[in-house]
């Protein structure tokens, strides 16, 4: 089985433009996250795939792998899409470009569910999170997810989900971390998918594959990272690597 890392990194973020060239103790957040992936030493192949040519020449000055995306795109998976084409490949990692303090044991619990899969039932996997501070859970920055009783998700949301209605019933939280593992064909598929009302309505991309039917496993994790939103965050993330 053959895995690789996808990173995507779109320079122009709309709420913290340039974010990934910011200086994380010495060197741009994606060329720290760039390290994480590689140093985690799952993948055979690590890339940063960009539609910035100083991102672009950023990833080569250190002698790493990189893209050049060749069309626009409005999200991860339709970058990574693309990239991996032609790519002879099982299983493609999508590493957030953001995301520099991505752990090991995170990334290989998303690959594990795949080798555990042997009627291909899986279609991608990810990370969440519980979470309990009241601010983050209503936060329409963190994106929430429920599961059934394997774990399967049911619905990603920007808003408290689920809406504890019944106060004496006791409710966990999970916040999704934007890492996946998708089978090639998963991927290939959700390009030429159309997005559909309830990703249209939320802006979360991971809705599109429920939409169509495609199964994604969630796996919990104790490490909750910092993902660098905000300027707020980059300050954060300067703290904690330290």
């Amino acid at each position: 089985m053959k895995v690789i890392a996808m990173i995507p990194a779109r320079y122009a973020a709309s709420r913290f433009p340039a974010k990934l060239m910011q200086d994380l103790s010495g060197k741009p957040v994606i060329v720290r996250t760039y390290e994480a992936a590689v140093n985690a030493k799952l993948f055979d192949e690590v890339y940063v795939v960009t539609d910035s040519k100083v991102i672009f020449d950023t990833i080569s000055e250190i002698g790493g792998r990189v893209m050049m995306s060749k069309k626009e795109h409005d999200c991860g998976s339709d970058r990574i899409a693309e990239a991996v084409t032609n790519l002879d490949v099982d299983i493609i990692v999508n590493v957030q470009g953001d995301e520099p303090f991505t752990d090991r044991e995170s990334l290989a619990s998303v690959l594990e569910v795949f080798k555990d899969d042997t009627q291909k039932e899986i279609d991608l996997a990810s990370l969440m999170v519980k979470i309990t501070d009241a601010a983050e859970i209503e936060n329409p920055n963190t994106v929430k997810v429920i599961v059934d009783n394997r774990n399967f998700a049911l619905y990603f949301s920007r808003a408290p989900i689920p809406f504890q209605r019944d106060s004496e019933v006791k409710t966990t939280y999970y916040k999704h971390k934007g890492i996946y593992a998708f089978r090639k064909s998963a991927l290939t598929d959700f390009q030429r998918l159309p997005m559909l009302t309830l990703e249209a309505t939320e802006k979360i991309e991971a809705i599109r594959y429920l939409e169509y039917g495609k199964k994604i496993k969630m796996v919990e994790t104790n490490v909750s990272g910092i993902e660098i939103d905000t300027p707020e965050d980059l300050k954060r993330a300067q703290a904690a690597w330290k």
